[in-house]
């Protein structure tokens, strides 16, 4: 008996331990909690003039001075798109995470969108950026595309607001 009890144990805690959040994630979902300024969109690894629609939903210009807001209690966040002639404004909410990288990758940022009920609309689909840097002030996100068959990278620059 005392040895099923010890076993029990044993398995127990290496499925928490197997569930849990890596500690190096926990710091960086606690740096992403706020509110912050997406700052600026631009290209890199490329040459040329690039004009994009992001996240399936508005183009790269309109991301510029957008609100991003992440709640790291729930994981849930949103967006915010200033209204004009060219984008169509508005909150756009998100259920987030931070997924870390198995071996020598960049840790991500990755995302999917939900209504305000937090009911998934993205079937199933979302988004990973790469985080590129992170801290209490500022955070830079980039994700590698391909234009034409050539790789482009998009870089997201964010301050703390």
């Amino acid at each position: 008996m005392m040895k099923q009890s010890v076993l029990m144990i044993i398995v127990m805690g290496l499925m928490l331990s197997s569930c849990s959040v890596s500690k190096s994630a926990r710091t960086q979902r606690d740096l992403f909690s706020g509110t912050w300024n997406l700052d600026n969109v631009y290209y890199e690894n490329n040459t040329g003039n690039f004009k994009s629609t992001i996240f399936n939903d508005v183009e790269d210009i309109c991301f510029e001075d957008s609100e991003w807001f992440f709640r790291d209690n729930n994981s849930s966040g949103r967006y915010t798109i200033g209204q004009s002639s060219l984008c169509q404004g508005g909150d756009r909410f998100f259920r987030w995470s931070v997924v870390e990288p198995e071996q020598n990758y960049q840790s991500q940022l990755q995302f999917k969108f939900i209504d305000e009920n937090r009911k998934d609309i993205s079937g199933g689909y979302g988004y990973r950026l790469n985080i590129v840097s992170l801290s209490e002030q500022s955070m830079t996100l980039n994700s590698n595309v391909s234009v034409d068959g050539q790789p482009v990278t998009i870089v997201y620059k964010f301050s703390k607001k």
